[in-house]
């Protein structure tokens, strides 16, 4: 991603466009303690990056 489209992306931003698309991940063991905790969103430039990625790995 980096050389390609010039900045990194997070594990978090990779699963939660993988969960966008239906690609279920397996259960994640560091939930958070409190139902009401906010994850940070994936910009819209890299939500197209990684579906790009996606699409060249044939995951969607």
């Amino acid at each position: 991603m980096q050389e390609r489209y010039g900045f990194h992306v997070t594990n978090l931003n990779i699963a939660q466009v993988k969960q966008k698309h239906g690609i279920i991940e397996r259960e994640n063991y560091n939930k958070p303690k409190s139902e009401n905790s906010r994850q940070p969103g994936c910009p819209e430039e890299k939500v197209k990056a990684i579906e790009d990625a996606l699409r060249h790995f044939q995951m969607i």
